[in-house]
């Protein structure tokens, strides 16, 4: 994936912000590093390393990308402001903290020789012996088999390039080149993108601070529908030469490449496509762009070999991270733009908008073990709408409550992104024939939710929707989606009851719980054309068991919304 902004045209990010405030860069890497130094005012006695991060003491104003490494190795990166808490009052003066990453953190018990580096300058900012943990030996941030590894700009701790010996990384070239070819036979006029391109032109080789390979094409064709067609036809062709392949969305799959060692790396092919003198290119760039820039290609060097790259590489770079793709930023944090997101994803991602979400991340782990008896929130609806005859549970999970709707004589529907989930209880369902039903739904994708809306509407009334804690769990759009499928299943005929965590805004709340403005929830509800009717809050003694502690966990309430005919 890329290693900076994607998608310029609508939206700057924090690397081109700072390249705005700095000489032009004319040269190559050598050239960045002469515009960025350390700031005189930074005082290396003033960093406090401890197991909560690194405390810099009044670091100054400015903002710039920082390396820690341990024993001379590089562990992490961060950005002096935008990566770190600012402690005390809050003015550009006061003191900050950069928090430990949580995939850092089970290797932090030992001693090592900490430095802080400025990326850019390569200047030492800072370097002392620091105990973490225990402080019994020394820490090493490594896999099972002893391989070093490191924070990658996704924050995931992965095998990096710059730890990687010309013998390791020769099959993942040698992938590259038949990839590439496999590509070209296929009818596609693929070139090396993103990190993998940025990487050849600015420096002849692989980023150090990367740790996968980027290729790209742009199709002939300008409709979303034949350039997805298209990908599925160059997958199948790659399929049938032996290559493992994993599907990102309608336009980007993953080449699985296994490297002498036995490790296995990531080979990323985006698709794209020119409309209306817009480039779309997956991952995510919506720029303006013409032709011209991308054929005849040209040749570039990566690593000692030579591989394709569109006309003006630079042109493309800059589509890709804006005007200061010359300067290294190895904590990058992607900025797309939500306009070119959401085309990309109704496009192209379909089933798979939202999979990384909070709430989805937390489901690779095992199935969950089914709960016994009903939640203390269904009981309540269920009580205050004797006369209920159609019931939605969205992110029904387990199905607890769904069954239970289905014994009280309400027809229940459940609904969730992972149906491992509720296969239990369908199955029960059918044992017992309940009048109970579970449907997939991906809550963050508008057809989905539409489709099953659609459907849900037509049932009969009254009806209810039932959402216990997923307002928490999902983003912006899910939450939109989720008020939207409500509207359309009980407008005129039933309520939304939900059940939420709440924080108000400003509030920190606990680690482990999303914050929720509840101000802009209920601007949201209202832009959708509902009201919230009650706003119940529960005191200690009603939630439930695990919520009791007030100063640990938000307080938990319950809306009822309807809406407008």
């Amino acid at each position: 994936m890329p290693d900076c902004c994607e998608a310029p045209t609508a939206g700057v990010c924090s690397l081109c912000r700072v390249n705005e405030r700095q000489p032009s860069l004319e040269g190559d890497v050598e050239g960045a590093r002469a515009v960025s130094r350390a700031p005189s005012s930074f005082d290396a006695a003033s960093v406090l390393v401890s197991d909560e991060g690194v405390l810099l003491r009044s670091p100054g104003a400015r903002d710039f990308p920082v390396d820690i490494l341990f024993d001379g190795r590089r562990i992490a990166s961060f950005w002096m402001r935008r990566d770190t808490e600012v402690q005390g009052l809050g003015t550009k003066g006061s003191d900050v903290l950069y928090r430990w990453p949580t995939p850092l953190r089970r290797f932090l018990d030992g001693t090592t020789e900490l430095s802080l580096v400025d990326h850019v300058s390569g200047g030492e900012l800072f370097r002392a012996e620091v105990t973490l943990g225990s402080g019994d030996g020394r820490i090493a941030v490594e896999d099972a088999r002893g391989n070093p590894l490191g924070l990658d700009k996704s924050n995931r701790l992965s095998r990096l390039f710059t730890s990687r010996s010309d013998e390791h990384l020769a099959p993942l070239l040698d992938a590259i080149g038949t990839v590439l070819e496999a590509l070209e036979e296929a009818g596609a006029r693929p070139f090396l993108a993103y990190g993998t391109l940025l990487g050849a032109v600015r420096q002849g080789g692989f980023i150090g601070h990367d740790s996968d390979a980027d290729l790209g094409y742009v199709s002939e064709h300008d409709h979303p529908v034949d350039a997805a067609l298209e990908s599925f036809r160059l997958q199948r062709r790659l399929t049938r030469a032996g290559f493992e392949i994993s599907r990102y969305s309608g336009l980007a799959f993953k080449v699985i490449v296994r490297e002498s060692d036995g490790a296995t790396r990531g080979l990323d092919v985006f698709g794209g496509f020119v409309r209306e003198g817009t480039l779309y290119l997956m991952g995510e760039v919506g720029a303006p762009f013409r032709r011209e820039w991308l054929e005849p290609r040209s040749e570039v060097t990566l690593a000692g070999r030579t591989f394709p790259a569109p006309h003006q590489p630079e042109r493309l770079l800059e589509a890709m991270y804006g005007p200061g793709w010359r300067v290294p930023d190895p904590a990058y944090k992607f900025e797309t733009p939500r306009t070119v997101q959401r085309r990309l994803s109704g496009w192209f991602r379909g089933t798979r908008v939202g999979l990384e979400t909070r709430w989805q991340r937390l489901h690779k782990n095992p199935a969950p073990r089914p709960v016994d008896g009903p939640s203390d929130f269904v009981r309540w609806v269920r009580n205050r709408e004797p006369d209920l005859r159609t019931a939605v549970d969205v992110g029904c999970g387990t199905g607890r409550d769904v069954l239970f709707l289905a014994r009280s004589g309400v027809s229940a529907h459940g609904l969730d992104y992972f149906p491992r989930d509720f296969r239990g209880a369908d199955r029960r369902a059918g044992k017992r024939n309940l009048d109970a039903t579970f449907e997939w739904m991906n809550l963050t994708e508008l057809r989905s939710v539409l489709a099953t809306g659609a459907a849900l509407s037509r049932t009969p009334g009254p009806r209810v929707v039932l959402a216990r804690h997923v307002v928490e769990s999902t983003d912006r759009n899910g939450r939109e989606n989720l008020f939207r499928l409500a509207k359309m299943v009980t407008r005129g005929s039933g309520r939304l009851y939900l059940q939420l965590r709440a924080t108000r805004r400003g509030a920190t709340g606990s680690s482990d719980v999303p914050r929720l403005d509840l101000d802009r929830l209920r601007s949201m509800v209202t832009a959708q054309g509902g009201r919230v009717v009650e706003d119940i809050g529960l005191d200690a003694q009603e939630q439930p068991l695990g919520a009791q502690d007030v100063h640990a966990t938000p307080a938990i309430r319950r809306w009822v919304i309807t809406w407008d005919d």
